[in-house]
């Protein structure tokens, strides 16, 4: 491959990262999300709902549970498939086809509720759809370097990325998401004359969602494509099946790559899932307004574009193994603040009415959740590397991306079911924590050097 063809190739790899985030950063995290959170309890109160808080979290986390299930009962056989044709683009732009349509529809939740559980379902079979492409993008990065240069690649993607989603919150805070008082950040009414008292400046974000994710994967199909000698024939299903029970058997009979495996399905589980509810955690139990919350959200953006490139370096110096740990150390304690915090209370300590400890408090681990969470991921496509088979490198990376959502659903169950058995926002975090620390338990046994220490 040439040189010039060659780069350009990692660029347009790294655009999906860029061109996907905001689906994250605007809508799972920091602005749709708890707009819908706001207007799922306003909508049940009208219905008589005992607890419509924990209630409208369980709506979000059941859909998302839903979205898990299916991501994991498909993902594997979706990626077998791909590896044994050779093509995973065409399948990339119908699920890019996919996430636009879902996420313009996004604009047609009004403030009482009208449409929630359409665009609810629509929310959420754009994620699928994203996260789907996102599994077999992450199987093409094998093929963008050598060994050595692969975390490097991997570690700017995630940068890259982040750096997207803070740009596109910016822009999203600044001249749309509107506050109770129908101005945006910088004190202005939304752009484009859309009308605060329908909260169009908000749900504004969802069409949003979609030129971007639409323009920036422009580059990625202009510049990335499947291998020259893909085939693009159509396997025997029963084949398919065999080769990825054969896989799967043998990375079992590995015990540090296997070890890895299992760790990191737990904690990215969890890391996840801690994405998805904080801003949800931030409007229900803070109060916070969306414009709070966006903010909040560009200090975690900032802290993982940074921090993932600081991971990269402390990855190439001590290797990724100590950067796993020590993320996943700082993210329980994180969930840890946030199951103990309260306006009321922090750690069952009593705050005083109107305390702004909490508010200080939140923003903190906002910056460690994005910068944690950012490096933890670049450290964990680095470890992979150091156990792979230089010959079956995409086939590892595909396993790779397709166990990062074999327990997608656990989280969000999990957390449904203790929001819903404590009738606690807080107390439903439990399970967060739990899936970290079975995932740091595991990490035991997986060798700092992977397979290149046998």
């Amino acid at each position: 491959m040439a040189g010039t063809d060659r780069r350009k190739r990692i660029w347009g790899w790294m655009f999906f990262d860029w061109a996907q985030q905001p689906y994250a950063t605007l809508g799972l995290t920091f602005v749709f999300a708890p707009y819908f959170a706001a207007v799922a309890a306003e909508w049940l109160t009208v219905r008589g709902a005992a607890d419509p808080s924990s209630q409208a979290q369980a709506m979000w986390s059941s859909a998302q549970t839903l979205s898990g299930l299916f991501i994991a009962l498909s993902a594997p056989l979706l990626g077998a498939w791909t590896d044994a044709t050779g093509r995973k683009v065409p399948w990339i732009k119908s699920f890019s086809i996919v996430t636009v349509l879902c996420a313009a529809g996004l604009w047609f939740l009004t403030p009482d509720g009208g449409n929630i559980l359409l665009v609810l379902a629509l929310f959420w079979i754009g994620f699928t759809a994203s996260e789907s492409a996102f599994n077999l993008n992450n199987a093409l990065l094998p093929g963008l370097g050598t060994p050595q240069e692969i975390g490097r690649i991997s570690g700017g993607a995630t940068a890259f990325g982040y750096w997207g989603g803070v740009l596109a919150l910016f822009a999203v805070l600044l001249f749309f998401a509107e506050n109770d008082s129908g101005k945006t950040l910088i004190g202005m009414a939304p752009a484009f004359g859309l009308d605060p008292e329908t909260r169009e400046g908000t749900r504004f974000t969802g069409p949003f969602i979609a030129i971007w994710f639409a323009l920036f994967m422009v580059p990625y199909f202009i510049w990335c494509r499947d291998p020259d000698d893909a085939t693009g024939s159509r396997p025997e299903l029963g084949v398919v099946l065999r080769d990825l029970w054969q896989t799967i058997k043998r990375v079992a009979r590995q015990r540090s790559y296997g070890s890895f495996l299992l760790s990191s399905m737990f904690y990215r589980d969890a890391l996840t899932a801690l994405y998805a509810y904080g801003g949800i955690y931030a409007k229900l139990v803070l109060g916070w307004e969306i414009i709070q919350i966006g903010v909040f959200g560009i200090i975690a953006a900032i802290a993982a574009a940074v921090l993932s490139w600081v991971g990269g370096i402390a990855d190439q110096r001590i290797g990724p193994k100590p950067v796993i740990i020590g993320c996943t150390i700082m993210l329980i304690a994180v969930c840890t603040v946030i199951v103990g915090m309260s306006r009321e209370s922090l750690l069952g300590i009593p705050l005083a009415e109107g305390s702004a400890i909490p508010d200080l408090l939140f923003y903190i681990c906002g910056a460690v959740i994005g910068g944690a969470g950012g490096a933890l991921y670049s450290a964990s496509r680095s470890m992979m590397v150091r156990h792979i088979d230089p010959e079956r490198a995409a086939e590892a990376f595909g396993l790779f991306a397709l166990t990062g959502k074999a327990t997608a659903f656990l989280a969000p169950a999990l957390i449904t079911v203790f929001t819903i058995w404590t009738q606690s926002n807080q107390l439903g975090f439990l399970p967060v924590i739990f899936l970290f620390l079975i995932g740091l338990a595991l990490l035991r046994w997986v060798h700092p050097d992977g397979a290149r220490a046998v």
